[in-house]
């Protein structure tokens, strides 16, 4: 598939574009000190170190800051320095420079710190995070980054309130929390509560990653900046919407975690819906972090409650059981180890959403996400309408396919326009033509060091806000406890690993006239 880009040719033209580098740079954060909990995890060492090293590399960090790892591990900085270049050199296996890891790994540092055994007086880790802060010149400015479960996060947020460590003055204190944000509307409102007596808003980061990939950024600018798109983005040219989530991989490592939640719990109250809201949300009146956050909350807040009488017409559930992934054969879901052999937890979901606004009313948003199906893919696609009257009709057989626009977001990052054109040669007769812009080597940050990034900023337009937050758990709270009253255990395994999915799914879909897109 080629990838069609404008070339200048002429030359005073040329002269008077500035090279994209020169306009777009991005900007070097000032001092900080980062404090990891939870740095012996899985998230510390696969996402935020070697995320924080890249940006180190490519000097878009500059030399005044620390990195702080803590957890309740027993470890020495010296090992806890091990563990990390380890990490990094698994994930950047031709990027760790000797010189560069040698500054970088000067900056890390660990402390073991239980939250639920502190008393009175300083506590380790203000003994260990205020000398840091004094070598390193950072001036008090610190993000406090929790990676850990919701439940793990709590301890450590009373202690950051009870010990001062939240206040700001004339230096700034960020916490990053990362999803699930609760498990449903009561947990959601009880860390919010929490985060409250200590934080202000303006200091919480409610992190979604798939928020900073550069194709969903993109889509804010693709719909407002090219009048060609934003009058066809509402129900009279659009037909429906699929925003699709789909993984190859299993629940891996994650058991214990996954069990408890489920595909509904851990896609879609945060990664699904927010697709959903910046793909719906209105142009907002300033390109500025709450006007954004305003308007994919408008978006939430417009979503129909689900029909728990007649769930049937809004959702398919599915588990993956024994198949065929990569030409391997692999285990079922059931038989993972440390998964219940009568588990009911969701491994697929399907559904439609309606967003009851003038510009959507009629539009099904149809979402989809599964582990272990035959694809890897997020993408949103919107497909435009048939043409009301087709002059060939007479002289062609079938259906001529209607206008698709794909945002691909991972893998091949892009977008994909297909339009219909005549093939060359023959009187009438149509093919469907893709039109490809491809990111290839341009996309410069993955989605943690854009969060990262922007955190350090302090520029909030990619973290979700409280409202967001509890209005996603208020739609989805009422769903997942009546399927979790009705679901039963002989109702699961109900598609193979490596398939696309339940064939519910698909029958559900094409009872509305449509069909899924290949994953």
């Amino acid at each position: 598939m080629s990838d069609h880009r404008l070339a200048l040719s002429d030359k005073t033209t040329k002269k008077s574009i500035p090279r994209r580098e020169d306009r777009c740079g991005i900007d070097v954060p000032g001092p900080f000190g980062l404090v990891i909990f939870g740095a012996s995890g899985d998230l510390t060492k696969r996402k935020l170190i070697p995320s924080l090293y890249h940006l180190y590399q490519d000097n878009i960090i500059q030399k005044n800051f620390f990195i702080l790892g803590v957890s309740r591990a027993e470890m020495s900085t010296d090992r806890f320095r091990d563990l990390m270049y380890r990490a990094v050199k698994e994930a950047f296996p031709k990027e760790v420079g000797r010189s560069s890891w040698k500054e970088f790994v000067l900056k890390l540092h660990y402390a073991v710190f239980d939250s639920a055994a502190t008393g009175s007086g300083r506590s380790p880790l203000e003994e260990k995070l205020l000398p840091l802060e004094k070598k390193y010149r950072t001036g008090e400015n610190r993000i406090f980054y929790l990676a850990l479960p919701p439940a793990g996060s709590e301890g450590i947020i009373h202690h950051l309130g009870q010990a001062g460590l939240s206040r700001e003055g004339r230096s700034y204190t960020r916490i990053v929390i990362e999803k699930p944000f609760g498990r449903d509307l009561d947990s959601a409102r009880k860390l919010n509560t929490l985060l409250r007596d200590s934080f202000q808003e303006s200091q919480i980061y409610r992190i979604d990653h798939y928020l900073a990939k550069e194709p969903v950024q993109n889509i804010l600018m693709f719909r407002f900046a090219n009048s060609i798109f934003e009058p066809l983005w509402n129900s009279r040219y659009i037909d429906h919407i699929q925003i699709t989530s789909a993984e190859t991989l299993g629940v891996e490592h994650r058991a214990g975690y996954y069990e408890k939640s489920g595909v509904l719990r851990d896609m879609f109250q945060n990664h699904m819906f927010q697709l959903l809201a910046v793909t719906a949300m209105e142009p907002p009146e300033a390109f500025e972090a709450e006007r954004v956050r305003d308007e994919k909350g408008k978006v939430l807040r417009s979503i129909r409650p689900f029909p728990l009488d007649r769930l049937e017409e809004s959702i398919v559930l599915g588990q993956y059981g024994r198949g065929k992934a990569e030409g391997k054969t692999v285990a079922g879901y059931r038989e993972e180890e440390g998964i219940s052999k009568r588990s009911t937890t969701p491994t697929f979901a399907a559904m439609k959403v309606w967003v009851d606004n003038w510009r959507w009313r009629g539009v099904p948003f149809y979402l989809r996400s599964g582990k272990r199906l035959s694809g890897r893919k997020i993408e949103i696609s919107i497909h435009f309408k048939p043409v009301p009257y087709m002059m060939f009709s007479s002289r062609m057989d079938g259906l001529i396919e209607p206008n698709t626009l794909v945002f691909r977001i991972q893998p091949e990052e892009g977008i994909n326009l297909n339009f219909q054109t005549k093939l060359p040669g023959s009187k009438i007769c149509l093919e469907s033509v893709p039109m490809n812009f491809s990111y290839g080597k341009d996309v410069l940050l993955d989605a943690y060091e854009w969060v990262l990034l922007d955190c350090m900023h302090g520029d909030p337009m990619l973290f979700v806000r409280e409202d967001a937050v509890e209005q996603a758990w208020s739609l989805l709270t009422p769903l997942i406890e009546k399927l979790e009253s009705t679901t039963e255990p002989g109702r699961f395994p109900n598609y193979a690993a490596g398939s696309s999915g339940p064939e519910e799914a698909a029958r559900w879909i094409e009872k509305d006239g449509r069909t899924w897109r290949p994953l």
